[in-house]
């Protein structure tokens, strides 16, 4: 719980910093690159939460590694929790800081689990569904799952919208299971 309160307090010092320099668009992005990382490699979070290390060694690497590709807003961001030993909570920093700045521009996340890859047109159609349940804009994830047979499942914060064969066949099992005609001999 405290960890949750404190990437939170970070998250929105960094949010407040970033409207006040007009560069919410700019760092939100670079937030996104580095949760990517974070998230998509065991080492660098082994790198993080390592007690081992100096802080300035871990400064060195991390400037190395998103030195080029970030703003300097947030490299010096990096750097300040680096220096008050908050490194290791960068990954739920960098969770919260999305979705204070998704919440701040009014962007919705909505999840589509279809049978089969959409298309152009059907991803259209989602986003407009999803805008629908939704205030602002939405910022579609897709996912295929072919168990589903045919159709879609929707998710909009607590709204879903289930099409899919699937849910229909179990529909239709659930009611023939409990139908209470009794056949004569």
């Amino acid at each position: 719980m405290r960890g949750i309160r404190i990437s939170s307090r970070y998250a929105k010092s960094l949010l407040y910093l970033c409207i006040e320099l007009n560069e919410a668009d700019r760092v939100f992005e670079d937030m996104k690159l580095v949760n990517r990382a974070v998230t998509g490699t065991r080492d660098l979070r082994i790198f993080l939460e390592s007690p081992v290390i100096k802080s300035d060694k871990k400064i060195a690497a991390l400037t190395s590694i998103f030195g080029g590709s970030i703003s300097k807003t947030t490299l010096g961001f990096i750097t300040l929790l680096t220096n008050k030993g908050r490194e290791s909570m960068l990954l739920e920093i960098t969770e919260s800081f999305i979705e204070q700045v998704k919440s701040y521009k009014n962007i919705s996340s909505a999840k589509v689990t279809s049978a089969s890859p959409l298309d152009a047109e059907s991803r259209i159609a989602m986003i407009q569904q999803a805008s629908r349940l939704s205030l602002g804009t939405v910022e579609l994830e897709e996912k295929v799952d072919p168990e589903l047979i045919g159709g879609f499942i929707l998710q909009v914060g607590d709204h879903q919208i289930d099409t899919s064969i699937l849910t229909n066949i179990r529909n239709l099992r659930r009611d023939f299971s409990e139908n209470p005609f009794i056949p004569e001999i």
